[in-house]
């Protein structure tokens, strides 16, 4: 199962998630997608995530999660030891969205959502603030983002795999170039994730990065 956390007022008909869709489908492999619509609450979004992999029991399970997506994507990951590529993630949503209170409209589709304060503190509780086992993730960082800063993504996940793209925007406008990339790692982490360890003691400082 491969599933598809969409970013802030976005959707499954999103730019990234219908190439992935496509791709998925071209290989026939349609039946491990999904992408749902994620509501307005972070804790429901966690909830749902959570209640469609437990009805579908898969074999494996990996995480894509796009901007907003990546920071519930590593939340789930820490939780669960489910693998995750990260595109461009939100890192401190709860800082960034503090100024997106009140009804905001929806990228696709039409309609809006309506940000609470009582989300912000949702996003708090759900905060990693160090992940434990950085080879369960694949974080693409663009450093031409005009959303989110690139330097706190590959801060806040030292030494995981990173696809640091020179330029590019927020979107990953290039992101067809990427889509083969993004699979190979949710079909080979997946094979090999494994159980968060309650035990670990958060890391302190950052690890070297490894690029490519």
């Amino acid at each position: 199962m491969i599933l598809y956390l969409h970013g802030f007022r976005s959707s499954p008909q999103s730019f990234k998630a219908r190439l992935l869709a496509e791709r998925l489908a071209a290989l026939g492999r349609s039946d491990e997608w999904c992408c749902p619509q994620l509501p307005v609450s972070p804790l429901e979004t966690v909830a749902l995530a959570e209640s469609l992999v437990a009805a579908a029991q898969p074999a494996r399970v990996a995480l894509i999660g796009s901007s907003l997506g990546g920071f519930f994507a590593t939340h789930l990951a820490e939780k669960h030891g489910w693998p995750a590529v990260l595109l461009n993630p939100a890192v401190v949503p709860q800082r960034d969205l503090s100024a997106y209170l009140g009804e905001q409209p929806r990228v696709h589709g039409g309609g809006s959502i309506v940000v609470e304060s009582h989300h912000l503190d949702e996003m708090r509780a759900l905060a990693v603030t160090s992940i434990t086992r950085p080879e369960r993730y694949y974080l693409f960082a663009a450093t031409g983002d005009e959303v989110l800063d690139y330097r706190e993504m590959l801060a806040h996940y030292p030494a995981a795999r990173t696809k640091l793209i020179e330029g590019s925007d927020h979107t990953i406008s290039e992101f067809p170039d990427y889509v083969d990339d993004v699979l190979a790692f949710c079909d080979s982490a997946a094979a090999v994730s494994v159980a968060p360890d309650p035990t670990a003691v958060p890391r302190e400082g950052a690890a070297t990065q490894q690029t490519e």
